[in-house]
C-alpha cells in the first residue's frame, strides 16, 4: 500500500488566512524555522493506480496538482479520467468534505460514509444536489462502526484495500442543527480508521482524538503506521494566544503535552512509526527551532509535511 501525506494542517491550514499568531505571522515574513501546510488529508492505494482519498478538504484541487499520480492519465480517445476512485469520510466537519464538492464535474467516484455524516450531507445541504446530476455520479456506501469494508474502484473491481472504523468521537460539527442530531447516531459522529494492506500491513489514521482510553491504545499498538492528532500542543493554546475561545479538550482535542497528552499517554507504544497530522497553525512544534519540535522528535514522533510518501 502507498500512503500519501497531501495535507497535514488542522481546518484553517498553515498559515491561516485571518491569523497573525507569532507562527503565522513569521512565516509571512520569511522567518519561520518551519513549513507551511494545506489541509489534513491523506491518500491510500494498492496498485498505484486506484487511489482513495481519506476526506475532502476545500484545498483538493490544488493538493491533486502538486501529487503527479493524482492526475489524469486519459488515453488518446478520453479527456476525463481520473486515478482517484473514491473518498471516505469520517467525520461531517467542513474542512473535511467541503471538498467533494469540487470534484462535481461528473466523474464517477465512490463515497464511503457513516449513515449519519451521509444524511447530514445529502439531506440538509442543497449543494450537494451537484454530485447526483447523473447515475451514480456519487455512490455512497454506508460505513459501519467497527465492520471491515472494502474499497472499490467505480467499475467495481476490489482494490485489495480493507478499512475498518472506530468511533472516536460524539460530537457534530455546529452547524448540524440540534434538531437534526437527535435523529442521528452519536457514536458516528467522528470516526478514526484502520487501513490494511493487501500485505497485511495498517494505517492507523485517527486526526481528531478526543480521548485516549484502552481500545484506542490497543488499535494504535496494532498499526505500522500510525497517524495521530496534533492539532493543539497544549489544552488552553488557543485561550493564550487569541485571549479567548474553547480549550483543546472542549473543541475534542487532546492536547500533544501534559500528563494526559498524547506525547506521554502514547509514549509505550513500540510497533507503529508514529505520525503527527491534523496540526493547528498556533502548535509551537510547528517551528522547527523550538523546544517543542525537538521534545516531539527526542520521544520518537514525526510531525507530518505535505507531500511524505511511504510504502507499506
Amino acid at each position: 500500500m502507498q500512503v500519501k501525506i497531501l495535507g497535514s494542517a488542522a481546518g484553517g491550514g498553515f498559515p491561516q488566512w485571518n491569523c497573525a499568531c507569532p507562527n503565522c505571522r513569521s512565516l509571512r515574513a520569511g522567518t519561520f524555522h518551519g513549513k507551511a501546510r494545506t489541509q489534513t488529508q491523506v491518500a491510500v492505494s494498492a496498485d498505484s493506480k486506484h487511489w482513495f482519498i481519506l476526506g475532502a478538504p476545500p484545498v483538493i484541487h490544488a493538493q491533486i496538482e502538486l501529487t503527479p499520480d493524482l492526475h489524469p492519465h486519459a488515453a488518446d480517445h478520453e479527456t476525463r479520467h481520473s486515478p482517484i476512485s473514491g473518498v471516505v469520510f469520517l467525520n461531517a466537519d467542513i474542512d473535511h468534505v467541503l471538498g467533494l464538492l469540487l470534484l462535481r464535474e461528473l466523474q464517477p467516484l465512490n463515497a464511503y460514509a457513516s449513515l449519519s455524516v451521509r444524511r447530514i450531507l445529502t439531506e440538509d445541504n442543497s449543494m450537494f444536489v451537484m454530485l447526483q446530476r447523473v447515475s451514480d455520479q456519487v455512490k455512497w456506501h454506508e460505513i459501519e462502526w467497527d465492520q471491515i469494508f472494502p474499497l472499490f474502484n467505480p467499475a467495481r473491481e476490489d482494490s485489495g484495500l480493507r478499512c475498518r472504523a472506530l468511533s472516536l468521537g460524539r460530537h457534530f460539527p455546529a452547524y448540524v442543527s440540534t434538531r437534526r442530531q437527535t435523529d442521528l447516531m452519536r457514536r458516528e459522529a467522528s470516526l478514526g480508521l484502520i487501513v490494511e494492506s493487501p500485505s497485511g500491513k495498517r494505517l492507523a489514521y485517527m486526526p481528531a482524538v478526543p480521548h485516549i482510553d484502552d481500545m484506542l491504545l490497543k488499535e494504535a499498538d496494532s498499526a505500522d503506521v500510525l497517524l495521530f492528532d496534533g492539532t493543539f500542543w497544549s489544552d488552553d493554546e488557543l485561550i493564550r494566544v487569541q485571549g479567548s475561545g474553547q480549550s483543546s479538550w472542549e473543541m475534542g482535542h487532546v492536547p500533544v503535552s501534559s500528563a494526559e497528552g498524547s506525547l506521554e499517554k502514547l509514549a509505550h507504544l513500540r510497533r507503529p512509526r508514529k505520525i503527527y497530522v491534523h496540526i493547528n497553525n498556533t502548535n509551537p512544534m510547528l517551528d522547527e527551532a523550538s523546544a517543542e519540535h525537538r521534545q516531539v522528535r527526542e520521544a520518537g514522533w514525526e510531525i507530518a509535511e505535505d507531500g511524505w510518501q511511504f510504502d507499506l
